[in-house]
């Protein structure tokens, strides 16, 4: 399983970045995990857009989807010059509907649209309730976590188990979900003094990196960095949380696991 970082700021870029995207590539599929601002153009640096099997959008806020536009560009073209047959997969919440409706209207040609509150539910360890869908042999688990808007956090399980935070508050299902992941890609979007502003909608730093040690995660990443902070403080308090090495996630890095 290799990991891209696409894109890592939120809910803006600084100068050349670009916001919440990843590439993650499994049992031969590329899944994108939301395509926010920037993080297109990122993606044709590592493989072509009419290779894309599925793009999944944790939740519909445009620092986590604003490229999904470009990306429908651009497999519509990828019909029309038959440089693929088969649609692109998109996950994504069915709510806030306007949002949902501006992303989907019209894009049945192209992508297999599946609102994430459609799929069956299962239990996954230790007892949660999640929904389930399979992109080839990858199976992709999706958990509601607590945000401003309907989101999700993200399991893939292929050839390891990676979990996703997307935008989520701190609490004891995500803490569950993420129990022992080989990787823990986690959002720490602001420092100790946020916490009560962040209360419930984001985790600071060292909130991601407190649940990812009560998860016993092996590899804890951060992202979701509000532009205006240093990553070295965000680093700093992330793994005075976690008590270990600690990855910041940054544009063009790959990580593996196996």
């Amino acid at each position: 399983m290799r990991l891209t970082v696409l894109g890592c700021w939120a809910p803006f870029p600084r100068a050349g970045g670009a916001c919440s995207g990843y590439l993650l590539q499994d049992g031969g599929a590329n899944i994108l995990l939301d395509i926010g601002h920037g993080t297109f153009g990122r993606l044709l640096h590592f493989v072509h857009y009419a290779d894309v099997r599925a793009a999944i959008i944790t939740h519909l806020h445009p620092d986590h989807y604003a490229d999904l536009h470009c990306l429908r560009h651009a497999t519509r073209s990828a019909f029309r010059e038959k440089l693929r047959i088969q649609r692109v997969k998109l996950f994504l919440p069915a709510d806030p509907q306007p949002a949902f409706f501006e992303l989907t209207a019209g894009a049945e040609a192209f992508f297999d649209i599946i609102p994430i509150e459609s799929l069956p539910e299962e239990e996954v360890p230790p007892g949660l309730r999640a929904r389930c869908a399979e992109v080839g042999q990858v199976k992709i688990f999706f958990l509601p976590v607590k945000h401003s808007l309907p989101a999700y956090a993200v399991g893939v399980e292929g050839s390891g188990y990676l979990v996703y935070s997307g935008d989520a508050a701190p609490g004891e299902e995500l803490t569950a979900f993420a129990e022992k992941a080989g990787i823990f890609l986690c959002e720490a979007s602001g420092l100790d003094k946020d916490a009560e502003v962040f209360r419930d909608v984001h985790m600071t730093a060292r909130q991601a990196g407190e649940l990812a040690a009560r998860a016993k995660v092996k590899e804890l990443i951060i992202t979701h960095f509000f532009p205006e902070y240093d990553l070295g403080e965000l680093y700093a308090q992330a793994q005075e949380g976690y008590g270990g090495a600690v990855e910041v996630a940054r544009e063009g890095n790959t990580y593996f696991l196996y």
